[in-house]
């Protein structure tokens, strides 16, 4: 699937060839709503079975912004959000597209007046946005990063890390396709986080403290697959900002590339060794990262900690990098409910 080539951290972004549909089918517009980012795609199926972008666009918004505090989404944060929405509702009028689905995740679950958003949504950009489930995001993002699943293997363990939550799904190969033998939502991702540890997050000592806090999150998770996880026969699927941008750094890439990033395979030593220099930065040296930048620096530690606790339990020795995931899963499930 192609996605845009190329993606400057916190900007908006443009990809894809041409606004017109393909004859394999009309175009499709899916929107993911996170705690950090909205994301637009506007695809059309492809003959080969899979999408053809037309559109995209990410912009950071930060909705979650204070709500683990207050519980509430703030004036600021929700009018940051409708600004990224109404360009989006732009882009899918001009490109007149039919097929519309709009998502929210774990900030809007959080929030008490989550109603808020989803009316300003409605009145100030016309787009229908639905709060849906951490089982349903588990499984969207799942279904997007399945066709990754490495041939020599017999599965994957999928893991989202995203703004307030982590979800992480055990896939495996059978011959009606890949099978969900286990999934699950922590509340608790890269925003989250680095609110809930606050100056902490920003060094080596408050990095190795969300570690161990971040593995006994996970623990439960680890015992309910038992022995069944054999990290020989399954690798590491991982899909999120901070993923994407481990594997930028460990591609030495001066500038992030989705064509290179995307499906990438790694061994997991050294993407922990990529893990374990960057918790020795501050901020400022982060943001120097061109691939991290500074909208992201402050949050990059508190994702390689969850990154970096989720392979403690989870050792496989390869990780494979997906730049998809919840919007890829969203793009399937819109073209199969019009087929």
């Amino acid at each position: 699937m192609h996605v845009e080539q190329n993606r400057s951290k916190g900007e908006d972004r443009q990809g894809g060839s041409g606004g017109r549909p393909g004859p394999a089918g009309p175009l499709l517009a899916v929107l993911d709503l996170g705690t950090n980012n909205c994301r637009l795609l506007i695809a059309t199926a492809s003959a080969r079975g899979g999408f053809r972008v037309v559109d995209s666009f990410s912009r950071i918004v930060r909705l979650g912004e204070g709500v683990g505090a207050s519980g509430l989404l703030s004036d600021c944060a929700l009018d940051r959000t409708i600004a990224a929405l109404k360009i989006c509702a732009d882009r899918i009028a001009r490109h007149k597209v039919k097929h519309v689905r709009v998502i929210a995740t774990q900030a809007a679950r959080l929030a008490s007046n989550a109603d808020l958003l989803v009316a300003r949504a409605r009145d100030e950009a016309g787009l229908n946005l639905e709060v849906i489930s951490t089982g349903e995001e588990a499984e969207l993002a799942a279904e997007g990063c399945a066709p990754l699943i490495g041939r020599r293997y017999k599965g994957a363990l999928v893991f989202d890390i995203g703004g307030g939550s982590t979800e992480i799904v055990w896939l495996a190969k059978s011959p009606s396709g890949p099978l969900k033998k286990l999934t699950a939502s922590v509340p608790v991702g890269v925003v989250s986080l680095a609110e809930g540890y606050g100056d902490r997050s920003r060094g080596r000592a408050g990095f190795e403290a969300m570690c161990q806090d971040l593995r006994a999150r996970f623990e439960p998770l680890a015992r309910d697959m038992g022995e069944g996880f054999d990290i020989r026969r399954n690798h590491l699927l991982g899909t999120s900002g901070t993923v994407t941008t481990l594997a930028a750094i460990a591609l030495k890439l001066p500038r992030y590339n989705r064509a290179r990033v995307d499906g990438s395979w790694h061994e997991t030593r050294h993407m922990m060794n990529v893990v374990n220099r960057l918790a020795g930065l501050d901020v400022p040296a982060l943001a120097q990262i061109g691939s991290i930048g500074k909208e992201r620096a402050d949050l990059m530690l508190p994702g390689c900690a969850i990154f970096a606790a989720i392979h403690s339990l989870w050792p496989a020795p390869m990780l494979r990098v997906a730049d998809r995931g919840l919007r890829e899963g969203m793009l399937r499930r819109l073209s199969q409910g019009l087929s």
